[in-house]
């Protein structure tokens, strides 16, 4: 089992045919409760310190295609709110992040 940490979920990350997919949401303490021994695949610099700051852990950004498998769990930050300013390490007044864990599965 594999932990990621992403800013974007795709049906291409998913290796299989046969393959369950459940997405449910998750707060922001779960979140930090759960992201030890993680891989970061945050693709934007600027997104990875606001969830740097926000999770208390150090955040790559990490432009890497994955293929989750059964039994891994993805993290996703998804950002609302428009495209964060350049250099933001802080989430920004009207941007909201809203935490979703997706779990694969071959049941």
């Amino acid at each position: 089992m594999t932990i990621y940490i992403s800013n974007a979920f795709s049906l291409a990350m998913v290796d299989g045919e046969d393959l369950n997919i459940n997405i449910r949401e998750v707060n922001l303490p779960d979140v930090i409760h759960k992201i030890q021994n993680f891989v970061s695949i945050v693709g934007h610099k600027d997104t990875a310190a606001v969830f740097s700051s926000l999770l208390n852990v150090k955040i790559d950004c990490n432009r890497q295609s994955i293929k989750l498998t059964a039994n891994d769990v993805l993290y996703v930050g998804q950002l609302t709110g428009g495209r964060l300013p350049e250099g933001t390490t802080t989430l920004p007044e009207n941007f909201k992040i809203k935490w979703l864990v997706v779990r694969v599965s071959d049941e």
